[in-house]
């Protein structure tokens, strides 16, 4: 017998909208495809550029810049032998969900809390007997 398992890892971008293309329609078929740039909130930003295609470009219309947002994202990778037989490789980052990120990513570490407070137990001293030689 012979079992066939596919993995699939479900990846995520988050970070703020930087802007958001208009949908562009191309060839006879009506391909249609629209951008938007996500930059990431961490010690060094990056502007990640996302396409959602077909009918996944209508699932922009009620974003805006400066919105923090999560996007469910495909990695895509196609090959191209070009006219003198050299083969080229082309990735691309393809959104297929967004939400309104709940919780914004902040570059800012959170505050450490300071340690719980020592209380002996009854009957004990909470002084230090202090007979080091130096």
């Amino acid at each position: 017998m012979l079992f066939l398992l596919q993995v699939y890892t479900i990846m995520e971008l988050s970070g703020k909208i930087k802007w958001i293309d208009e949908i562009k329609t191309y060839g006879t078929n009506g391909f249609r495809k629209r951008e938007v740039v996500i930059t990431t909130e961490e010690q060094y930003p990056q502007h990640i550029l996302v396409e959602f295609i077909q009918d996944k470009c209508d699932l922009l219309n009620s974003y805006q810049v400066g919105q923090d947002v999560k996007i469910g994202i495909n990695l895509r990778g196609r090959e191209w032998v070009n006219p003198e037989g050299q083969t080229k490789y082309f990735n691309s980052i393809q959104g297929w969900r967004i939400e309104v990120s709940e919780n914004p990513i902040s570059s800012e570490m959170p505050p450490i809390p300071p340690p719980p407070a020592f209380d002996p137990p009854e009957g004990e001293s909470n002084e230090v007997d202090d007979d080091l030689p130096f």
